[in-house]
């Protein structure tokens, strides 16, 4: 535009020089402004049609103008995973963290495939089926989730020589094969070829209502192997068939650095290891696979999986938990599956491309305090309304 705009000029200067002398004014007069609009239009017109560009100074010393910040906006917060195969491990029902990360991917366009605990996969493909999941399945454009494929998946066995006689004899695990990490790896290999997106929603622990002095050697190790090691296991595995760029998250609990009182059994040992496990994840994957692993500590949610871990008779240890977090976080309301959910989908996308090793807190700020604002050692200051 600017080399046309010169040409332009050059075109009056010959015109100028063929001109009668007694028509020279007139025709300085149309140079002057041919020579103005060439200035104007390299200092206001043409920096609008280079957005995105650094400022900088051309051949002519002129200077490009602002960015608009509402177009680059607009850009950052546009997600379309349309094409991208996430693989999303412990969804069993529409109530925990697995689903509504699920669900924040399908609404990005992402194909969702999930691997469920064999002993529950006949009931969640019953309910998918009723009516009554059609809330839970609805997207943000009023169509309903659809999940491409169930793979039944116990994480405690990494392939099938794993499996003891008594859980391959055991009635919940009937008409269920290829239910090892390594064998649901390869069928989903088969099937889609690939995972972009992996999501690691699962803990067990057998004796979580114990407190850890109780707890045994057994039901400790067993803690770890399902909630830690799993995700160390399934990254070997799915590793391979993810291409460049993909991305991994786990869901943790602030009892992996802080003391919470009911949440035993080793299970707060387990997440101080899977904490510890993203981090040489994500430079041993990252170096190997050119992936990104990261993990969401999240507060409280009333969840099917744990409501089970149980209580005192009056409240159950997450109603307790929950009750607590609403009366000394920072954000004093209540923590929502979907908080995590948009939390997972930022970083899960190239919108986090350059974070990778990070424990993410979405509690409500409740891991930043240091002491509890119900606390009677507060008693008379009114702390919660400042």
């Amino acid at each position: 535009q600017a080399d046309c705009l010169l040409k332009t000029c050059r075109a009056c200067r010959g015109e100028m020089a063929r001109r009668p002398q007694r028509e020279g004014l007139l025709v300085h007069l149309a140079g002057l402004a041919c020579c103005c609009a060439i200035w104007t239009a390299l200092n206001f017109v043409v920096p609008t049609f280079r957005q995105g560009a650094p400022a900088a100074s051309g051949a002519w010393g002129w200077q490009q103008g602002p960015v608009r910040k509402s177009h680059i906006a607009r850009q950052a917060l546009t997600v379309d995973l349309t094409g991208k195969v996430a693989f999303i491990a412990g969804v069993a029902d529409t109530t925990g963290y697995g689903w509504a990360i699920a669900r924040e991917l399908a609404n990005a366009g992402a194909t969702i495939v999930v691997g469920t605990w064999p002993p529950v996969l006949k009931m969640f493909n019953m309910a998918l089926k009723k009516k009554a999941t059609d809330e839970a399945r609805t997207l943000d454009d009023g169509s309903l989730m659809e999940i491409a494929k169930i793979y039944p998946l116990d994480a405690m066995f990494d392939v099938p020589e794993d499996v003891p006689d008594d859980i391959k004899s055991n009635k919940r695990y009937a008409g269920v094969e290829g239910y090892t990490i390594e064998e649901c790896v390869e069928a989903v290999k088969k099937d889609f070829g690939k995972v972009d997106i992996l999501v690691h929603s699962l803990a067990n622990g057998p004796e979580v209502t114990k407190p850890l002095l109780e707890t045994s050697r057994k039901g400790y190790l067993a803690a770890s192997s399902a909630s830690a090691y799993s995700l160390v296991s399934m990254v070997q595995r799915f590793g391979p068939i993810m291409p460049k760029g993909g991305a991994v998250i786990s869901l943790s609990y602030v009892a992996a650095v802080r003391t919470i009182p009911g949440y035993g059994g080793g299970m707060s040992s387990a997440k101080a290891q899977l904490e510890s496990d993203t981090r040489t994840l994500a430079y041993e994957a990252g170096r190997k696979y050119g992936i990104r692993v990261n993990t969401i500590s999240a507060g409280p949610l009333k969840s099917r999986a744990a409501s089970a871990i149980g209580g005192d008779g009056e409240k159950t240890f997450i109603e307790r938990a929950i009750d607590y977090s609403v009366d000394n976080a920072p954000l004093d309301k209540p923590l929502y599956a979907e908080d995590v959910g948009k939390t997972a989908l930022c970083l899960l996308t190239d919108l986090t491309s350059g974070v990778t090793g990070m424990t993410m807190y979405v509690d409500m700020g409740l891991h930043s305090m240091g002491q509890s604002l119900d606390s009677p050692a507060y008693d008379g200051l009114d702390l919660k309304s400042r």
